[in-house]
């Protein structure tokens, strides 16, 4: 499997659905990771870096309408087909409405389901900035991947929603709060020092040359991502 491939994750609890489709996907060149509940499938969706997810909505331990709405609240915003084998508008509105960006009834269409992923993919990467970029530091946003004077830096995907999250708003500081909302999910209930823990990994690993860290503390307002 080429080390391009788009990632998908896929929450379906149907074991020989989600068995199928996987076959199909990975026949289409994708890469795909499946989880079987919502718990699992939000867990996954918050701890690692997809290009598409699709989510079903009837669920165990979690529907996929509340897994949908709490990978948006940490500030997820991959791609996201939801899948229901329910008739009725009720739940593609409800499914908009937490932040599905396209909705797909059971049974469907190989083909289609298909088309509906690649046309996801060519709207987000139309829509989406290629690369932020901020003094030696890039990141590309498409291929997940970072150089620092030209030179490629590997970062787990934690480490790069957090490096993302200060290059989206720099130079302005974001607080530890807002941090740990936007990397770590708005239930994170662990010891918020993990903030400076994962500031210390960044900074090891961006900071070569002996260069200033264009990661900034700023006392009482939280870090900044700045050019020196």
């Amino acid at each position: 499997m080429s080390g391009d491939a788009r990632r998908v994750l896929l929450v379906e609890d149907d074991r020989d659905l989600a068995l199928a489709v996987e076959n199909l996907l990975v026949d289409e060149g994708f890469a795909v990771e499946k989880r079987f509940d919502g718990e699992s499938g939000l867990a996954a969706g918050l701890e690692a870096d997809y290009d598409l997810i699709i989510l079903d909505i009837m669920l165990p331990k979690r529907n996929g309408f509340t897994v949908c709405q709490e990978l948006r609240g940490a500030g997820v915003q991959t791609p996201l087909l939801m899948l229901t084998a329910k008739d009725g508008e009720l739940d593609e509105v409800e499914g908009l409405e937490v932040g599905a960006d396209d909705f797909l009834r059971k049974p469907f269409e190989r083909s289609v389901l298909v088309a509906r992923l690649h046309a996801l993919l060519r709207r987000h990467d139309r829509d989406t900035s290629q690369t932020l970029t901020v003094g030696p530091v890039t990141i590309d946003l498409i291929r997940r991947s970072v150089l620092v004077d030209d030179q490629a830096v590997t970062l787990t995907p934690r480490e790069f929603r957090l490096l993302e999250h200060l290059l989206r708003h720099s130079p302005t500081p974001v607080s530890k709060p807002d941090l740990l909302s936007a990397v770590w999910g708005e239930d994170f209930d662990g010891d918020p020092n993990i903030v400076e823990v994962y500031v210390g990994y960044l900074r090891r690993k961006l900071d070569v040359g002996g260069s200033p860290s264009i990661i900034r503390t700023l006392r009482g307002l939280g870090y900044c991502a700045a050019a020196v």
